[in-house]
């Protein structure tokens, strides 16, 4: 479930970066009629990329991440000066008072409980850090800050930008309507030229690029993993790595591979890939929740099972996982609702069909290979005395 939810969410990054670009073309063009074939057509020059910087340029992306972390910085600045300097202004009290019940349902609590689901999907896979332990020197202490310092220092950051973002927006049905497809980019139209508003999208998009490429390094870390302690078929060709880059190089074709197969599904029906990815927030809500619990388990039943580690969240860590597993369950049940009450099949949130078949299907794995031959997890690493 793990797997699938992070190939999922490896497809939909390249997906969003082509449907960035063509909501560019149509901002240039206005009789630019988007296909669902040109979007799969970007995803496979995003692939190309994710596959040449991972493989070819392995050894140089630690350097390239302390530059895009520089780049980011940067970057945010940028559009909060543009946000709060030069675009007109809401009241205060229509930013923070206003709200808007887009899906027409009975309640406003019940939009908002639909609603969060996007914004969960934007900060999903905090943990991809994780993955990468077996190449980090002293994964246990640094994984974890890692992991915390990214979090919520992206949550006040992206903030900080939603706020700039709110008091610039004139409408939201304009903004949810607009033909670029991007309520960000119908805000830079509103105070900028069509140059500008190229120029701050692109500074957008580079970083999106770049985080695509260190996804999809992560989701192969973590097939290759998965592989290596026999979780999925042909493990023992995924998991081989390249004796000369010391790199899982298949498992990252793989991984590319399974994001252009998924890209392919939008050109016949963008229902069925919006289905596969919206899959992403309910596969990873359940896996976390498997993880917590286990956790939670251990140090009420039996503590003195749990390894020792390097970094700790002390008297509050039993508190803070309670709290994390029920919002886990209650972000789980929320991201099967439609957007509508009354969705046709269009609109219908498919991923709840999707997740309980893939459940039934690995169920059904590990009743038949998983359970003669998962002995995991076998680790690989290099002891620092």
């Amino acid at each position: 479930m793990s797997v699938l939810a992070w190939q999922a969410g490896a497809a939909s990054g390249s997906f969003l970066t082509g449907t960035i670009i063509q909501g560019l073309i149509s901002l240039r063009d206005p009789s630019y009629e988007p296909q669902n074939w040109h979007g799969t057509l970007f995803v496979f020059a995003m692939i190309a990329v994710i596959y040449f910087f991972n493989v070819y340029a392995a050894s140089w992306m630690p350097r390239i991440q302390n530059i895009l972390l520089a780049l980011h910085l940067i970057c945010w600045v940028v559009i909060v000066v543009v946000l709060f300097a030069m675009a007109p202004h809401n009241s205060a009290k229509t930013v923070f008072t206003s709200f808007h019940n887009g899906g027409n349902w009975s309640t406003m609590g019940i939009s908002l409980m639909i609603g969060q689901i996007t914004a969960i999907y934007g900060s999903l896979s905090s943990d991809a850090t994780a993955h990468m332990s077996e190449e980090v020197t002293d994964a246990g202490r640094y994984v974890p800050i890692a992991i915390a310092w990214g979090y919520f220092g992206n949550g006040i950051l992206a903030l900080i930008v939603i706020v700039g973002f709110l008091f610039a927006l004139p409408s939201v049905p304009d903004a949810l309507n607009d033909s670029t497809g991007f309520p960000f980019i119908y805000v830079f139209r509103q105070f900028l030229s069509t140059s500008g508003v190229n120029g701050l999208t692109a500074i957008i998009l580079v970083p999106v690029i770049f985080s695509n490429i260190l996804f999809n390094a992560s989701t192969a870390r973590q097939t290759y993993a998965f592989a290596r302690d026999r979780g999925l078929p042909f493990a023992d060709w995924i998991s081989r790595v390249d004796p000369h880059r010391r790199i899982p190089v298949r498992a990252i074709a793989l991984s590319c591979t399974i994001s252009g197969l998924l890209s392919l599904i939008n050109i016949g029906s963008q229902i069925a890939f919006n289905a596969i990815i919206s899959l992403n927030v309910a596969a990873l809500m359940y896996t976390y929740g498997v993880s917590i619990s286990c956790v939670i388990y251990r140090k009420i039943a039996c503590p003195e099972t749990l390894p020792p580690r390097r970094w700790s969240l002390g008297t509050f860590g039993l508190a803070i996982n309670i709290i994390g597993l029920l919002y886990v369950v209650f972000a789980l049940f929320w991201s099967f609702w439609p957007p509508s009450p009354s969705p046709s099949a269009r609109d219908f949130n498919w991923s709840v069909v999707i997740f309980v078949g893939v459940f039934i299907v690995s169920l059904l794995m590990y009743a038949f290979q998983g359970r003669r031959h998962y002995v995991g997890p076998v680790v690989t690493v290099q002891r620092s005395d």
